[in-house]
């Protein structure tokens, strides 16, 4: 099979000719470039409209050239997400050729396309991707017949965020090319024991923000700070922030391949963050050459083929883009009869995969830290419950630059000791924190539960969580992080059950209904991302907040549905 893809979401007129047989991709692009600032939609609309029939017709005659009057089986185009009216050209196209050449129409996710070109590239099975490209950024992964957001930025995509301060500083799209190059002349010359300039580092769960960021770089800028210096630490940030959500996604899912797509995966320095973390987790690693990375047509045309193999074509009449088509929206008909990303780990918990598997000195290594199950201290009262104790460290990442590694790993392990204790003083249950190391990042707690939520997903677990978040937020306290990793359950005797919430190395103090609303989001998010029908769960979770939340829940629960709307493709 052959397919003919066009591509043209934003910036870049693409055209490209795939061969199935041979896996051989013919690709023709003419980018887009502004004369400053970044992208203006009716300049891109321009373009796109002299572009896309120049770079379909040297591809189209490059194919005929080569195969004969019948060298496209199907012709594959960007149905979104992208700028409209960009997008309305190449659709427009696509929907012509396809006519004239009398072949089927296959409509295509951008975004699940760059992750599927890395799927293919490496040849890995069932991969987490990470998304990083201008206006968005997320992390993708195979669930149940989607791909499900398992994390995403809540503002600007990464891309954007680094053009917020190349704008601001006068210099041309795209901005991350200069960026990363003033960054690798500042690494060059920079003293090791430098400090970095502090800058905002935003992770909630698996999502993340980057608006505070460009603001704190442009006043950085304008304070007189080396703009050598500024990219440095910019990169050193975002990145970082981004290879954390990537590793708390392998290990919310149990997956052991990442595939990195988009544009801003060009990135030298991202690219190396995100091996260096995978070698250390044992997880794979591929970045597709950088013609697959930047928008192309290549990535639409292998997708659209295997999309066509499958029958997944359209009739024109159901051919319309759409800027806001999220990855999630999409039927994953080519993949059919695969393998879930999410496995089942009832036999490794987080707690207890040591005694499980391995005896009871064993450590598990989640996203953040090891984890230990260990015996109490002779002597030592227990008379609290379980007497075993974890012993959690936060092992350094070399990924992370030294100083904001060692930054946030102190940070975390102070905020945890102190709002797990603060917590569990207002009535919700926590484990006991018996010791602190902060030097050695290092907390010895108390073991509770027997599995994680995530291994045994129900509505009255979630309604329970819901329960604890409101009293945990009517005391001023926000979690941070949690994902349905960060609970723990146990049933116990004549129906008793028993959920506690963990891991408070993210938590803060606020009693903002935003920061309530961002605490929901975390945990729905993560269900999204693992059950089967999440619907019910979520729906209990809800409840059980209201219910134990008073007035005060009516807030935060209105404030979360416009959270939840700000997702890059609601």
């Amino acid at each position: 099979m052959r397919v003919l893809g066009i591509e043209g979401t934003a910036w870049c007129a693409s055209a490209a000719l795939y061969d199935a047989e041979t896996d051989a991709v013919l690709i023709e692009s003419d980018p887009y470039e502004p004369d400053s600032g970044g992208i203006h939609p009716r300049e891109a609309a321009e373009h796109m409209s002299e572009a896309i029939p120049e770079v379909v017709d040297a591809v189209l005659t490059a194919a005929e050239a080569e195969h004969g009057s019948d060298a496209v089986d199907a012709v594959a185009f960007s149905k979104g997400p992208g700028l409209g009216p960009c997008l309305r050209t190449v659709g427009t196209a696509a929907r012509a050729l396809a006519g004239t050449l009398g072949v089927p129409l296959v409509g295509v996710n951008h975004m699940v396309a760059h992750l599927e070109i890395g799927r293919h590239r490496s040849g890995f099975e069932n991969p987490v991707c990470l998304n990083a490209s201008g206006a968005n950024a997320h992390l993708l992964g195979y669930h149940d017949g989607r791909y499900r957001v398992l994390g995403e930025t809540m503002d600007a995509g990464v891309g954007n965020a680094i053009d917020k301060f190349t704008r601001h500083i006068g210099w041309d799209h795209p901005g991350g090319p200069k960026v990363e190059a003033a960054a690798a002349e500042a690494a060059a010359e920079r003293d090791p024991d430098a400090e970095l300039l502090d800058l905002p580092y935003v992770v909630k769960g698996m999502d993340f923000s980057f608006s505070g960021i460009s603001s704190a770089a442009n006043d950085a800028f304008d304070d007189g700070v080396p703009v050598e210096e500024i990219c440095f630490s910019l990169q050193e940030h975002v990145f970082a922030m981004l290879t954390e959500v990537s590793e708390r996604a392998l290990s919310l899912t149990g997956a052991d391949e990442l595939v990195l797509g988009g544009g801003v995966a060009q990135n030298d320095r991202l690219r190396e963050m995100l091996a260096t973390m995978c070698a250390a987790r044992g997880a794979d690693f591929h970045a597709p050459e950088p013609r697959f990375l930047r928008d192309n047509a290549g990535m639409i045309a292998v997708l659209g083929a295997k999309m066509a193999a499958a029958g997944d074509t359209l009739p024109i009449a159901e051919s319309a883009i759409d800027p806001n088509f999220r990855p999630d929206q999409v039927p994953v008909t080519w993949r059919a009869g695969d393998v879930s990303i999410v496995r089942a780990r009832d036999d490794r918990e987080r707690y207890g995969e040591g005694e499980a598997r391995h005896g009871s000195d064993a450590a598990r290594r989640g996203a953040e830290a090891t984890v230990e199950v260990v015996a109490a201290d002779e002597g030592e009262d227990a008379a609290a419950g379980d007497a075993r104790r974890v012993v959690k460290r936060r092992v350094p990442k070399r990924y992370r630059h030294p100083e904001l590694d060692r930054t946030l790993r102190r940070d975390r392990t102070v905020a945890e000791a102190r709002l797990t204790s603060e917590a569990r003083r207002a009535g919700v249950p926590t484990p006991l924190v018996c010791d602190v190391d902060v030097p050695a990042a290092t907390l010895t707690l108390q073991h509770v539960g027997d599995r994680d939520l995530a291994a045994d997903l129900a509505e009255g677990w979630t309604a329970a969580v819901g329960r604890h978040l409101a009293r945990l937020h009517g005391v001023g306290i926000v979690h941070g992080d949690p994902t349905t990793r960060n609970v723990r359950i146990e049933r116990r005797e004549e129906g008793a059950a028993r959920t506690t919430l963990i891991d408070f190395g993210l938590a803060y103090h606020s009693g903002h209904v935003e920061d309530h609303a961002m605490d929901l989001h975390v945990f729905e998010g993560s269900v999204r991302a693992t059950a089967t029908d999440p619907d019910p769960l979520i729906a209990a979770f809800e409840a059980g907040y209201g219910d134990a939340g008073g007035e005060a829940a009516g807030a935060v629960l209105d404030r979360l549905r416009d959270v939840e709307g700000r997702g890059r493709y609601r």
